[in-house]
């Protein structure tokens, strides 16, 4: 055969182990297997009624078109006033917001906007499995910067994985799949890293509406000369129990929005109209629903943690949001994280992740998600018990 019809970029990539994971369960269960799934980071929580009821009528009125490629103007305002309120971003909406089919999206875009090929990307790790890949995909190369001692972000760390090549460096906070949130301590260490290096900031706060015990967010945008240089990536699948709307926005300043919108109008055109309207009702209306759930998986998170530490040779921290458990499994006499999940997979039927799927930093732990009923994590629990035993 002559050439590859298929382009160079995708020499190494990998598809997503987190989706491929989904994939591999929903087939078994279709095969009739029994297996408990505590790998999906997806809310088990239906949307909030009055979300549903405000798409529904959209619908129903014939909001069924295409939108401004930025996304409707009461959604950019809902989403301005969000940012100002709940995070000190200040942003105008009709120039520094778009919304986005995703968060993905908003991710991919952010990216493609700053980043040409041969740039590095600083991505403290363990982090999510798509980062890499996404600047791979642009020519870029992701720059894992391990952190230790409870995942815990320093600027030792981030100087001694900076390169002449960094353009950016790219934050998750709550952190999946370690469930960390920086601290004011550590979000001001990356402000003042990414200002003395003049990098630009990628801040994915997916999972900022999920967090316990008082926990308080910091968003990058907000610190000393960071609003300049932040692009804030957010959304409502996860807080909002959100996933298959597929809902996301993007925010930050004029010069680097300006440069997304080209590649998100050259991609997707714009979010899905009766989507949005969903969208307005979330940030709108009433958010006990937000909070009902985030007392749930409190205690869920508190049931799988407790019963980790229980077993054998497993430890485990306790979360500050998200809704991912990711205990370091090294004491059972297993090392490769990828083997145990496939032996608890084969033994116990029960699905998680491998914590080597999210970078360096990642191998000796397991992520399991706690986005799942406290039934589930009991019974997963007591498979886990039997075959350590």
């Amino acid at each position: 055969m002559g050439r590859s019809l298929v382009a160079s970029r995708f020499t190494g990539l990998a598809r997503s182990a987190t989706v491929a994971q989904h994939d591999l369960v929903q087939s078994m269960r279709a095969a009739g297997a029994q297996v408990l799934d505590l790998g999906t980071g997806e809310p088990d929580f239906p949307t909030p009624g009055h979300i549903s009821a405000a798409a529904t009528s959209a619908l129903a009125d014939g909001h069924t078109h295409y939108t401004a490629s930025r996304g409707l103007p009461a959604l950019r305002k809902a989403i301005a006033g969000k940012l100002a309120a709940d995070n000190r971003i200040s942003v105008d909406p009709d120039a520094d917001v778009i919304v986005t089919p995703s968060a993905k999206h908003a991710l991919f875009v952010a990216l493609a906007t700053v980043l040409d090929p041969g740039d590095d990307l600083l991505v403290p790790t363990p982090s999510w499995v798509s980062y890499q890949s996404m600047a791979h995909l642009l020519g870029a190369r992701a720059v894992s910067a391990p952190l230790a001692d409870g995942f815990r972000l320093t600027r030792s760390v981030l100087e001694a994985h900076r390169t002449p090549r960094t353009k950016a460096i790219l934050v998750n906070t709550p952190n999946n799949p370690t469930g960390r949130a920086l601290d004011a301590e550590e979000s001001a260490t990356v402000a003042d890293f990414a200002c003395e290096h003049d990098l630009v900031v990628v801040a994915d706060e997916i999972y900022e509406k999920i967090r316990y015990d008082g926990r308080r967010h910091f968003s990058i945008g907000a610190l000393p000369g960071c609003a300049e240089r932040t692009l804030t990536v957010n959304g409502f699948s996860k807080g909002y129990a959100m996933t298959g709307w597929r809902l996301g926005y993007l925010a930050g300043p004029t010069a680097l929005v300006g440069q997304a919108l080209k590649v998100h109008e050259h991609t997707v055109s714009c979010a899905a109209s009766f989507s949005q309207h969903g969208g307005i009702a979330a940030l709108t209306g009433p958010q006990e629903s937000v909070a009902a759930m985030v007392a749930e998986y409190a205690a869920r998170r508190d049931l799988l943690v407790d019963g980790l530490n229980a077993l054998p040779g497993i430890t485990c921290a306790r979360p500050d949001g998200a809704f991912y458990a990711f205990p370091d499994i090294r004491g059972t006499g297993f090392t490769d994280s990828a083997e145990f999940a496939a032996w608890l997979l084969r033994r116990a039927a029960v699905s998680v992740t491998p914590g080597s799927a999210f970078g360096e930093g990642g191998e000796g732990h397991l992520r399991l998600s706690f986005a799942t009923s406290r039934e589930a994590i009991a019974e997963a629990l007591d498979r886990i018990a039997v075959v350590l035993d």
